[in-house]
């Protein structure tokens, strides 16, 4: 079993910048960041492998934000520059469990934390 937790979520200004952080408890796998509204579908984001060589990126955030997981603490980052209105939702960290390479796929990770909300402002 995995639990995932996220912080660093908030309010910024357009332009500017923000770091999430997903701690998590037991084995850790290829992880990665969606987002989206309570209840809907999520978009991923960003994803990135157990070892951190492999990373890939929506083309929305690609350039802007970037992933990196620190095993030792067992948690992954979003380090999220240039934030746009358009980046606002809830963030939400997911482990995909027993897979060394990320998915961009949500129906394939099988642990997700509670989420943490953005909201940029224009």
């Amino acid at each position: 079993q995995v639990q995932l937790v996220e912080s660093g979520g908030g309010l910024v200004q357009a332009g500017g910048s923000l770091r999430l952080s997903c701690a998590a408890s037991g084995r850790t796998y290829a992880m990665a960041w969606f987002r989206g509204a309570p209840g809907k579908e999520r978009e991923f984001v960003a994803g990135i492998s157990w070892g951190g060589s492999i990373q890939y990126y929506a083309d929305s955030v690609k350039g802007r934000f970037t992933i990196s997981r620190d095993n030792a603490e067992k948690t992954v980052y979003l380090q999220m520059n240039n934030l746009k209105p358009e980046d606002t939702a809830v963030y939400y960290c997911a482990a995909l469990y027993g897979g060394n390479i990320p998915s961009r796929v949500a129906h394939d990770y099988s642990y997700w934390g509670q989420g943490t909300q953005v909201t940029v402002s224009s």
